[in-house]
């Protein structure tokens, strides 16, 4: 309870307190009637402290209270209680009656004790002291790095180098400042106590602070990023990123900054973006996709005719604060606070031209790439279970700049544009409006995307490609016409992979063609027949677990829809059907009714003899 009044009370408060004891303790010490040498030295140590608490009083006075408060409350708070100790032993050396003087006893023990407490006191004001650097000229001296150890931080060395470096951010030049940054994102790389501490000890709101400082250096706000970036790997730390007004900053310098520094802001958006949902939201609010896109088709020809006057849809952005209001918790607000250093108001400084154009035509082709890549893992991550996002993407050039990413890239860049894909595909799939408005047939960024998608599942041998490529063309499985053969055929095709997992996710996606809910399923399963896709579903259920459940879905799915083919007979289904693992049915509720179902529609058309109520206890 008490730490929690001390965070509470303004800092003024806090020092006053152990200042207002320490004159108490002198007073004491010169009314003291036994131990008079041992009281006078504990007034000293007492003025010593107190002479320090004024000093740092009159720094924080000098700096406008902007003084880093965190170690100056756990120490004052200890230093506090130390002196509160002392006044309680000096106060017992002045004679007040007999009785009084029978009951309290006191030796020189105890001054030992009391001494021993204001040293390490002491020793801890010192420490305080040094790190806002009064020794090398003065209140504001220059805040350089302190890594000795206070007493205080004796158990836990880490605390005192976080409070030391944070403190340089506040006040040190800027060399310091660089390296404060870069240090505590060592620190934090270390392990997720470390960051814990970093956040715990108000890290976030300086470093902050020097990424917004475009009058720094671009070293600066890389340092600052850098460091913000491994503290991001956790829901409440991004969380708190987000409570010291962080995305407005992001998404403002993400705009208008040298390539170097975009690249380290798209890698924070994306690791925010990846543990958060919040972030997520916030990042769609302030609109990160713009300049997202903008850099991500910097240099890139884009066939499809701009929309409208090319600037910032108003209406588009209601709508978008509209649905993330209605999908939000309400369990956050924001940390604004009138006048704070902080306070920012995105402009969109690339539909001002930026002031790094002329740079960014320079840079070295790996930096470009770099940067490209850095975005689209961005909008990959910002993409990712949004129906919000993936709208937001589509209203721009977004999807046709991606595929043509997807066309003309490769390694870290075409993977990266793929994923973004198959979130945007799969939030289509669970979405109709989205599903209509941006995979239209005659949409050429939803032509484009589908040829490229098309392209890798056919051209390319490598999994990591191939599955998302093959997912996101299964999430659109609603928008494809009957026997769209250019899409059924390389699936087809695929289900006879050497990887399991692309065969089996070639299934999943055919099963999407094929089930219930598409009203072409009936189309679409005598498509797969025709490219005779039922041999290589049935060596599927010889599989692992999951190609066994792919497979065997779409099985029972082209079953259903066309149980009268012969090729359905001639491959044995329903010998398939019959000898199923049933551990694998009762693994899969889905598979109960769906089995049976498969089996009687191949009875009915090809043997008559069985019927359904028997298929049903199968």
């Amino acid at each position: 309870m008490a730490a929690m009044e001390m965070e509470d009370k303004r800092i003024e408060e806090v020092l006053s307190f152990p200042i207002l004891i320490s004159d108490r303790i002198r007073q004491a010490a010169d009314e003291a009637d036994f131990f008079k040498t041992d009281c006078a030295e504990v007034g000293r140590q007492a003025d010593r402290l107190s002479q320090m608490l004024r000093s740092v009083a009159r720094f924080n006075t000098s700096t406008a209270g902007s003084l880093y408060e965190r170690p100056v409350r756990r120490i004052v708070a200890d230093v506090s209680k130390n002196l509160d100790r002392a006044l309680t032993l000096v106060r017992k050396c002045k004679r007040r009656g007999i009785l009084r003087r029978v009951v309290r006893i006191v030796t020189a023990a105890d001054f030992r004790k009391v001494n021993n407490l204001l040293e390490s006191s002491i020793a801890d004001m010192t420490w305080l002291l040094s790190i806002f650097d009064y020794d090398s000229g003065g209140v504001g001296g220059g805040g350089g790095i302190v890594l000795s150890l206070p007493p205080i931080a004796s158990n836990d060395p880490i605390i005192s180098w976080v409070w030391s470096f944070i403190a340089s951010l506040y006040l040190g030049q800027l060399n310091d400042r660089i390296e404060s940054a870069n240090e505590l994102a060592s620190l934090a790389r270390d392990n997720d106590r470390n960051k814990k501490i970093i956040v715990e000890e108000g890290g976030i709101f300086p470093l902050l602070k020097l990424l917004k400082d475009k009058s720094s250096s671009p070293d600066a706000q890389i340092a600052a990023a850098g460091a913000l970036s491994y503290l991001a790997n956790d829901e409440e730390r991004v969380r708190e990123i987000v409570r010291e007004v962080g995305v407005p900053i992001i998404v403002q310098l993400l705009g208008d900054s040298p390539t170097r520094v975009q690249i380290e802001l798209a890698d924070l958006v994306a690791r925010m973006a990846d543990h958060s949902l919040l972030a997520q939201e916030e990042f769609a609010r302030e609109n990160v996709i713009r300049p997202l896109v903008t850099l991500l088709s910097y240099d890139i020809p884009i066939d499809e005719p701009k929309l409208g006057n090319g600037k910032q849809s108003i209406h588009s952005l209601v709508q978008i604060n509209k649905e993330l209001e209605k999908n939000s918790s309400g369990l956050y607000t924001y940390r604004r606070v009138p006048g704070s250093p902080l306070s920012v108001h995105y402009s969109d400084a690339s539909s001002k031209g930026g002031g790094y154009r002329k740079e960014k035509e320079n840079e070295k082709p790996e930096m470009k790439y770099q940067l490209k890549v850095s975005c689209a893992k961005a909008l990959w991550m910002l993409s990712k279970g949004s129906v919000v996002i993936s709208k937001r993407i589509t209203e721009t050039k977004g999807l046709l700049c991606l595929a043509k990413l997807v066309e003309r890239e490769q390694g870290d860049l075409q993977l990266n544009c793929l994923m973004t894909i198959m979130e945007i595909t799969a939030a289509a799939e669970s979405n109709a409006d989205l599903r209509r408005a941006a995979f239209k047939t005659n949409s050429p960024a939803a032509k484009a995307v589908v040829d490229q998608l098309l392209r890798v599942i056919k051209e390319s041998d490598n999994p990591t490609l191939q599955i998302p490529a093959v997912r996101s063309v299964g999430s659109l499985a609603r928008t494809f016409p009957a026997r769209e053969t250019r899409v059924i055929g390389p699936l087809v095709e695929q289900l006879s992979n050497r990887n399991l997992d692309v065969a089996a996710e070639a299934a999943a996606s055919l099963g999407k063609f094929t089930c219930p809910q598409n009203f072409l399923g009936m189309e679409h399963s005598k498509t797969i027949i025709e490219f005779r896709g039922v041999p290589p579903v049935m060596r599927l259920l010889r599989g692992n677990e999951q190609s066994k459940l792919n497979g065997l879905i779409l099985l029972c799915y082209i079953v259903s829809h066309a149980g009268n083919s012969e090729a359905l007979e001639q491959a044995r289904v329903f010998t398939a059907l019959e000898g199923v693992d049933r551990s694998l049915i009762a693994a899969h509720p889905e598979l109960k009714e769906l089995v049976p179902e498969a089996m009687y529609h191949l009875n009915v058309y090809h043997s008559g003899v069985l019927t359904e109520r028997q298929y049903n206890g199968h």
